[in-house]
């Protein structure tokens, strides 16, 4: 198949994969679109929401939609490495033996991430960057491809392990979701509350997604769409000669080279699934704040003043 067939293609697939979605999924568009992206990209997500907004279910439903097998772990003060990654043991032959750990899936929904101690979590981000893993010397490939998603509650901070800008970094997204609309909500109500079970079928497999990750990274990107976008994570940089009086007055910190990549990634990514063989200043733009607002911190005189990080990024445009 060519390049221009497979964009063809992968555009109908995913307007058949947003209607699968949908069945279960009521709303949250934009979540489920930049999971999607975030997977097409080979990239991890951080889905943060407050509790009952349906963040597993969501992980769970795509993880059905595209074929691919899924694994939750729910994150705890008392998680150890080894309750991920897996470990060896001593059978009856007396040999180790490798029992591996959720670790091994397709996609892994990392439920409360910052409800364990940097040791575990390190342990998690190691793997997501790596793609492998590392048990008594023997190193153990994952499985492909590879996606995890990780939610955070941003009302309860008692009892949590923040998650270092370093280690934020290695996410491509973060999500934000937010309450459903009244409509939605009563629609959420009435198909939760009966015996009317919605099955999703599965549109992709395993195969499909990678073909796709490499068709993603096989999209041509023009000179000025590229610098726009390095300049636009330039403009972040309070030191920055790009930098606008807004972020040298509310920002300490801006964001990385890592950002640069994943803005075009992503753009390539939005650009295919909407039909375009190449992506412009709009898509670099559409997937702008997900991909910028964990990476930039603001200061505490942003934070006084009600200043929110999407609405810098925005004021970069």
């Amino acid at each position: 198949m060519s390049d221009v067939a497979a964009v063809n293609n992968l555009v109908t697939k995913y307007t058949q994969l947003q209607q699968e979605i949908g069945k279960v999924i009521i709303g949250q568009k934009e979540a489920v679109n930049f999971s999607l992206l975030s997977i097409f990209c080979g990239g991890h997500s951080l889905l943060i929401g407050v509790p009952g907004l349906a963040k597993t279910l969501l992980v769970n439903t795509i993880s059905d939609a595209l074929g691919l097998n899924f694994n939750r772990i729910q994150f705890t003060p008392d998680l150890m490495p080894s309750d991920i990654l897996g470990s060896e043991i001593l059978d009856e032959t007396r040999k180790f033996k490798f029992i591996k750990g959720p670790i091994f899936s397709n996609i892994i929904l990392a439920d409360e991430i910052n409800r364990t101690p940097p040791k575990t979590q390190a342990a998690l981000l190691e793997a997501m960057q790596e793609r492998s893993v590392t048990i008594a010397g023997h190193h153990y490939k994952l499985d492909l491809p590879f996606f995890v998603l990780a939610t955070q509650n941003p009302i309860e901070q008692e009892g949590t392990y923040p998650l270092p800008e370093a280690q934020l970094d290695r996410f491509m997204f973060s999500i934000n979701l937010d309450y459903p609309t009244f409509e939605e909500e009563v629609e959420v109500v009435k198909n939760t509350t009966t015996v009317n079970d919605q099955k999703v079928n599965a549109l992709f497999n395993a195969q499909e997604i990678v073909e796709i990750q490499k068709l993603i990274r096989k999209i041509p990107v023009a000179d000025n769409v590229v610098e726009y976008a390095v300049s636009l994570v330039g403009k972040t940089r309070p030191k920055s000669d790009f930098a606008t009086d807004l972020v040298k007055k509310y920002i300490d910190w801006g964001a990385g080279p890592r950002a640069s990549q994943n803005l075009i990634l992503a753009a390539k990514a939005n650009a295919a699934v909407h039909g375009k063989f190449s992506p412009d200043i709009e898509d670099v733009q559409a997937v702008a704040v997900p991909i910028l607002s964990h990476r930039v911190v603001k200061n505490y005189k942003a934070e006084a003043e009600g200043i929110t990080i999407d609405k810098i990024i925005t004021s970069l445009f």
